[in-house]
């Protein structure tokens, strides 16, 4: 069986809102949650440690994330910030979560910083069965208003911190989700500081306008760590949120790569929460995967981002898809659309192995 490389998952978040105890199984943790407030407000889990070892993921982006305040959706929602100073101890606080984890659980975990710490974290999952495999961490900011200056960033970079999207709704850096602009000057300068670390560029949330400029001025790797494809969600609540086939293409011009999200909304533009699962199937992901692929002529840019308990939970993913374990279905649903075993492969985990390899320091 393939590795899987899953490209967004909000784990410090749910430990900090949640009290999620990521050690535990997906069993384990609905039946601790049953009938609390957890569940009406993110939905029954799709993580757990054993679920990451049955499906064999080797690798997470491991995301920080904090939202503005005006984007809160209830009083459970705690992890929001009305300025800079607020973000930045948010977002350093998601931090210390990371790099406790891998401190207190490091059979479990590890905290991949450079091209040694990817090639000991895959070398785990090569191991005899009864050997415990290390899951892979690579830190991931969403939205960069933690980042208070452009001169902070070494700090971050020191600290384990290896891509940066700019936005999730829009920010001081540029427009964003359901708040469309361009790239400011800041952002501008942003990326500069971002290029000079050698900091991936990840365009997810980012407005179309925006993320042209960054395509075009941007010397770094870039990628959209979660984000699906526009044209086949005519009718979406949030297209703003989902990639132009123009911004596909170009993406793939610069060699990057797409993670497309399972998440039912994300998947059908006819979706409303509350209504049953299994009216979107694991095939409108395959949908989603093929039509990228089509629209650059191969599979070399498309992966997956799962994006899994990021607001979300088991009760809007699609039929079939009931953990995280299950990410590998998506291999075998691929093969009768006609893609080989090299393409399941890329798809997986090979892409974003390939621009973890390119991206990531030597030591």
């Amino acid at each position: 069986m393939t590795i899987v490389i899953d490209a967004h998952e909000d784990i410090a978040w749910n430990i900090l809102t949640f009290g999620r105890d990521y050690t535990r199984s997906v069993g384990e943790t609905r039946a601790v949650e049953a009938g609390s407030h957890t569940i009406l407000q993110n939905g029954n889990t799709l993580l757990g440690w054993s679920e990451w070892v049955l499906g064999r993921v080797a690798v997470i982006f491991a995301s920080l994330f904090a939202s503005p305040k005006r984007w809160q959706e209830d009083a459970g929602d705690i992890l929001v910030y009305s300025d800079d100073a607020e973000a930045n101890r948010l977002y350093w606080q998601q931090m210390d979560i990371y790099r406790r984890l891998v401190d207190e659980q490091d059979e479990k975990f590890g905290l991949i910083e450079n091209l040694a710490d990817l090639e000991e974290t895959l070398a785990t999952w090569d191991r005899e069965p009864e050997r415990t495999p290390r899951v892979g961490l690579v830190l991931s900011m969403e939205g960069a208003e933690g980042i208070r200056d452009p001169g902070e960033l070494e700090e971050w970079f020191q600290r384990g911190l290896r891509i940066l999207a700019p936005c999730w709704a829009g920010t001081r850096f540029a427009g964003g989700t359901h708040e469309p602009g361009p790239l400011t000057d800041e952002g501008r300068d942003l990326l500069a500081a971002m290029a000079g670390l050698g900091l991936v560029l990840d365009l997810s949330h980012m407005a179309e306008e925006a993320t042209l400029e960054a395509l075009d001025r941007y010397e770094g790797v870039l990628i959209a760590t979660h984000s699906n494809a526009r044209a086949l969600l005519p009718g979406s609540e949030t297209p703003d949120r989902h990639l132009s086939d123009l911004i596909i293409r170009r993406i793939a011009e610069r060699d990057g790569v797409i993670g497309v999200v399972p998440y039912n909304r994300f998947l059908s533009s006819d979706w409303r929460d509350g209504d049953p699962r299994e009216l979107v199937t694991i095939d409108r992901v395959i949908d989603q995967i093929d039509h990228m692929c089509q629209v650059v002529g191969s599979a070399a840019h498309v992966a997956i981002g799962s994006d899994f308990d990021g607001g979300f939970g088991l009760e809007q993913a699609p039929a079939g898809l009931d953990s995280v374990a299950d990410l590998q279905l998506i291999g075998k649903t691929l093969a009768p659309r006609g893609y080989d075993q090299e393409a399941v492969e890329l798809i997986l985990g090979g892409n974003w192995l390939r621009i973890l390899r390119h991206s990531l320091p030597e030591t």
